[in-house]
């Protein structure tokens, strides 16, 4: 047995850390203060320069040092008017960065005492922090990129292979792009060759090599207009999935992952929600090589989504 820690030192974030970290809603307040407004300092509107800012006892706000003016950390982020602790936002946030898998609602409620509906809501903000909307992958002189879909939802009773075009009516199309030992982009879209295009042309840089099956979605992709692509197919309904480097593995283990996921934490999923959960599992896929250190990255996010809360509403 591998009695070893595999994580390296550097990025291990255990669960003593997070209650040494943000032991009470104090510490987590002071925590996305000192993200938005480092040292406290902010440009009061009141008096239109910047000033120290100091906590007022009993509140989620600041006072200016000068005019006692408020700032308020939380206004505009996932936290704001919140009548739960932060600390349990918090914490709910280091296990959803944490896992690998995922983890549910159900199971927050059960360690936290919260409401099931309390839970939900807010697994559902966090996930916003999550979606990542600016990716350009592959290049020029990069292994290239990999391009496939899934069909989430459903089930074709005693058939086998690809799906058939009058058999997806109760199932919902994914597409997905992803860097060989990179980053990857999933979207809740339509498999046609207008969307395939229009995905690979918004996320894939040029002169990058695609990796493909033989779908017919994928047969416009060499013609893009000033994108200088080049493609390669591997023939799946051949039973042929890997020649030399012409394979779609890589993106094929995400969407397993995606599908055990769901299956075995969540058990169902809408297509109303499902592009939020895939923006969960693609925001922890690219943080592979993280470690613990996700949840940081969430922590992040969530300061950067805010905005100042007008004086007036103080």
């Amino acid at each position: 047995m591998n009695r070893r820690q595999t994580i390296p030192k550097e990025l291990r974030y255990t669960i003593e850390n997070f209650h040494s970290r943000f032991p009470n809603d104090d510490a987590c307040l002071e925590q996305i203060k000192e993200q938005r407004f480092p040292g406290g300092v902010a440009v009061c509107r009141k008096c239109e320069k910047p000033r120290k800012h100091y906590r007022v006892k009993g509140r989620t706000a600041y006072a200016c040092e000068t005019c006692g003016n408020h700032i308020f950390p939380l206004a505009g982020t996932i936290f704001e008017k919140t009548s739960t602790s932060l600390r349990l936002w918090f914490y709910a946030m280091y296990l959803m960065g944490s896992t690998r898998c995922g983890i549910s609602a159900k199971q927050i409620q059960r360690e936290t005492g919260v409401t099931y509906k309390c839970a939900w809501r807010m697994f559902h903000q966090i996930r916003k922090l999550m979606s990542e909307e600016e990716l350009r992958l592959g290049g020029s002189g990069t292994p290239g990129v990999e391009v496939d879909e899934m069909y989430h939802g459903g089930r074709r009773k005693n058939e086998a292979g690809r799906m058939l075009a009058g058999n997806k009516g109760h199932l919902t199309t994914v597409m997905g792009v992803v860097e060989r030992k990179g980053r990857i982009v999933a979207r809740v879209q339509p498999v046609s060759i207008a969307a395939t295009s229009a995905l690979v042309k918004e996320y894939v840089m040029p002169e990058t090599m695609i990796f493909t099956d033989e779908a017919a979605a994928y047969t416009a992709l060499p013609q893009l207009e000033g994108m200088g692509y080049q493609h390669q197919r591997i023939n799946h309904s051949q039973k042929v999935y890997v020649m030399g480097e012409v394979h779609t593995n890589t993106i094929e283990g995400f969407w397993s992952l995606v599908k055990r996921g769901i299956g075995g934490v969540y058990h169902s999923v809408s297509a109303k929600y499902l592009q939020s959960y895939l923006n969960e599992y693609s925001f922890r896929y690219n943080r592979r090589d993280s470690g613990n250190l996700i949840f940081a990255a969430m922590l992040e996010r969530a300061s950067e989504t805010g905005f100042r809360k007008p004086s007036s509403q103080a």
